[in-house]
């Protein structure tokens, strides 16, 4: 099952989302200096990915989305990514690097199933 995991580092408090093979699907926008303001963080993902819509930044013209949306776009690399933004249009999610565009929309659809069901646990 799918869990997301808050860590406390020496600037404060972070999450990721990992699958339930452990790979990570993504990791929080920004470092929260409360563990409180990091559950919030991931309370606002398990809110805002399943009505999400998906805005591919990789094609033109870009079909304008609404937020709560996931960008789909590449990176300097090449590589495709996705970065989910809440309703007020901050970075509450980032992926890892993808190698093809259908992997990526995979990154997506899987946020989208597990981030809702998905258990808080805290890492020391």
């Amino acid at each position: 099952m799918a869990k997301f995991v808050i860590k406390k580092s020496p600037k404060g408090y972070t999450f990721q989302l990992k699958a339930g093979n452990g790979e990570t699907i993504g990791t929080g926008g920004e470092v929260y200096t409360t563990k409180d303001a990091c559950e919030k963080g991931v309370q606002s993902v398990k809110t805002n990915a399943p009505k999400a819509n998906t805005e591919d930044q990789t094609v033109s013209p870009i079909e304008k989305e609404n937020c709560p949306k996931f960008e789909l776009y590449k990176d300097v690399s090449s590589n495709y990514r996705f970065r989910l933004l809440a309703t007020n249009g901050q970075n509450i999610l980032a992926s890892e690097a993808y190698t093809t565009k259908d992997a990526c929309k995979n990154g997506i659809d899987s946020v989208k199933k597990n981030a809702p069901i998905a258990t808080v646990e805290e890492e020391e």
